[in-house]
């Protein structure tokens, strides 16, 4: 949600809170330190954790550049501007979405196996994705029935 603790996107920097990834600058080499702020904190740590890493490796064996640091308030950038920020997914769809068409990197070491990854995007779709699209939301409730 722009504007709060969570980012968003997905840019890293040294100052900014607005970036996914934080490098915080630091008085002595022993203190440096990255911070990634954009998994949710209702998610299971032992299997984000795990994807994180995975993620990191994938990125250094396959040297993807990171691109420069964003030194600006993300939320500040004119529409032009952001249009070449990357965004994480806005919804559990769009990151079960997103898993099932990248997820060749979990695989690497056994880490993860095939069906761990399809076992998680079933369970998610049919006992949180589905049986949220069959209800009304709070404010959908509040909007049309406490009226």
């Amino acid at each position: 949600m722009p504007g709060f603790e969570a980012p968003v996107n997905l840019a890293y920097s040294s100052r900014n809170r607005s970036a996914a990834i934080r490098v915080p600058v630091a008085a002595s080499a022993k203190a440096k330190r990255i911070e990634f702020r954009c998994p949710d904190p209702t998610t299971n740590p032992y299997l984000a954790f795990a994807a994180m890493l995975m993620a990191g490796v994938d990125g250094v064996e396959n040297k993807i550049k990171p691109g420069d640091p964003m030194d600006k308030d993300i939320y500040a950038l004119s529409p032009e501007e952001m249009k070449d920020v990357p965004k994480a997914p806005g919804s559990l769809d769009q990151a079960i979405e997103a898993l099932k068409k990248d997820h060749a990197f979990l695989l690497k070491g056994d880490v993860f196996t095939k069906d761990v990854i399809e076992t998680w995007i079933d369970w998610k779709e049919e006992n949180e994705i589905k049986p949220s699209r069959l209800r009304p939301t709070q404010l959908e409730f509040a909007l049309y029935f406490d009226a």
